[in-house]
């Protein structure tokens, strides 16, 4: 049987790589979005989305653009696939985060 630590540590990899993919494509968003549609990118504030300065405000608005699938308006198929992609890899990590603090529990709680 595993131990704890054992299963921790595998989740705790899978969620760092999928966070790492998910922040990836998102840079990768952000550049096709600076390209065929600039109106956006300002309004999202991307040229200082991953500053220590940059605008929740305007970074949540990125997410409800996406949440709601506005992209599917967009004029552009690779802005498109991209607003899907991130997505996707949000709902993706976002699980995978939720799984490993869970999963912090059930070790503390059983001891294993």
């Amino acid at each position: 049987m595993m131990s704890g630590d054992a299963i921790l540590l595998a989740l705790f990899l899978v969620a760092v790589v999928n966070v790492s993919r998910y922040v990836s494509t998102l840079r990768t968003l952000l550049a096709v979005m600076r390209e065929c549609d600039p109106l956006l990118y300002q309004q999202v504030d991307g040229r200082g989305f991953f500053s220590s300065q940059g605008n929740v405000t305007k970074q949540i608005r990125l997410f409800h653009y996406i949440r709601s699938h506005q992209y599917h308006n967009h004029h552009d198929p690779v802005f498109m696939e991209k607003c899907s992609k991130v997505r996707r890899l949000f709902i993706l990590a976002s699980t995978y985060l939720m799984v490993f603090f869970v999963s912090i529990f059930v070790v503390a709680y059983l001891g294993l």
